[in-house]
This record gives C-alpha cells, sequence and structure tokens, in this order.
C-alpha cells in the first residue's frame, strides 16, 4: 500500500488488514507512518503489518518496499497504488517544481512501484494492483491543470497495463472516487457530511480482491450519492 499513512490509503490498509491480509505501508514522513502503525494496530492486524519509509518518487524505493515485503511476509499479490499531492493555482501561477512534484507522485510514482511489483505477481501467477485515481482525471477544473493531468495520465497508464498483464493472472483495476472528505484539499474535496468517507472507497478495494478470478472489475468509479445541489 503506497501512500499508506493518511486518509483514503489509511482506510484501505485498516480494511485490508481486519479481512486477514499481510499489510505494508509507506510514507515519506516518519512520525505519520508511526501514527498509521498503531490506529492500524488498534483495528486488529491478524495477518501482520509493515511500515517502510519510502518515496515512490524514486525507483529505488519503490524496489526498496517490494523487496521487504517478500521478504517480510514471502509473498506479494496486492499492490494498492494510492500516494497522491496535489499542488493548486493557474498555469500561470504554477512552479516547474510543483508541477513536478504532482506528476512524479501521481504518475511517475505508480509507474516506479508497479515495474517493482511485477516480477513478483508474475512468478507466483497473478495478483491485484489498484490504483486510486480520481474523477478529476477525467472532469478536468480550472486551478488544478497538475492534479487533473496526473490522474488522466493514471487512468491511461492504468488501462493500458491491465491489457499487457491480464494473461500473466495479474487484474488491473482503476478506482475514481469523487469527492472525498480527507485533508486532501483544493481538488474537490468534501467538507461536508454529504461527501463520500475514506472507508466507502476502501469498501470498494476489499470488494474488488473478493472477486472470483474469471472476473475483472477493470473499472469503478465512486461518487457522493447526494451531493449538494447547484444554483
Amino acid at each position: 500500500m503506497t501512500g499508506g499513512s493518511s486518509g483514503i490509503g489509511l482506510a484501505v490498509a485498516a480494511a485490508l488488514a481486519r479481512m486477514g491480509t499481510g499489510v505494508v505501508i509507506t510514507g515519506r514522513d516518519e512520525d505519520r507512518l508511526r501514527a498509521a502503525v498503531e490506529r492500524i494496530g488498534a483495528s486488529g492486524t491478524p495477518g501482520g503489518l509493515l511500515a517502510v519509509r519510502a518515496d515512490v518518487r524514486h525507483a529505488e524505493d519503490a524496489d526498496r518496499v517490494v523487496q521487504a515485503a517478500v521478504e517480510h511476509f514471502g509473498d506479494l499479490d496486492i499492490l494498492v497504488n494510492n500516494a497522491g499531492v496535489g499542488r493548486w493555482g493557474s498555469v500561470s501561477e504554477l512552479s516547474a517544481e510543483a508541477w513536478a512534484e504532482v506528476l512524479d507522485t501521481n504518475l511517475t510514482g505508480v509507474f516506479h512501484t508497479c515495474r517493482a511489483v511485477l516480477p513478483v505477481l508474475k512468478r507466483r501467477g497473478g495478483g491485484w494492483i489498484i490504483n486510486i485515481s480520481s474523477l478529476a482525471g477525467q472532469n478536468p477544473f480550472a486551478g488544478g491543470a497538475a492534479y487533473c493531468a496526473s490522474k488522466a495520465g493514471l487512468n491511461a497508464f492504468t488501462e493500458a497495463l491491465m491489457q499487457e498483464v491480464r494473461h500473466d493472472g495479474i487484474r488491473v483495476s482503476l478506482v475514481l472516487p469523487g469527492s472525498v472528505a480527507t485533508n486532501f484539499r483544493g481538488g474537490g474535496g468534501g467538507t461536508g457530511d454529504w461527501a463520500l468517507q475514506p472507508e466507502d472507497v476502501a469498501q470498494v478495494v476489499v470488494d474488488l480482491v473478493g472477486h472470483e478470478a474469471r472476473s475483472l472489475p477493470s473499472r469503478v468509479e465512486i461518487r457522493p450519492s447526494r451531493p449538494p445541489k447547484k444554483g
């Protein structure tokens, strides 16, 4: 689980742990990782839990996480890519550094982790890769050029990867949430009772991995059922 120290990633990690799945979470902040381990541990982790400080923008970190997971648990069969950042502002105001951070994390980071995990999944004869995108990837908005571009790229990358590896027994799915009540602000996040909760997205992931091997739900959109009316 990349980006498993807060928000959607933390909720997904906790949900998988409650299923009895051994879970590896990653993040860039050591303190937030420790706090996440305490929260997930409180929910019960019969399968075991490992936290690895890593930055998926770097290929060597992605390789290290996969190696640590295999060494700790003896195998790896599910990768959930959730690490993400948002930098907001018009194109004329956005710095090159901010643009690079968003694309390197939200898109290139997924490439690094997928490339690192594919040999493991192929060797074991299959598994899951689930990439958490956003409806912003298909519904661009002003002030979100970098974020929307990164998610649109992630959508295309995921669908291409799905077609490449499906005959290896590797199922690749794309989850596109709408407004979710997290600390991730500026990109259409919701703050009211109407918004999705991280646990709602986690439930989608749990449902996906429960599908029979013959079934591949390759794309799931989830949005609030009753958002505020416009106008």
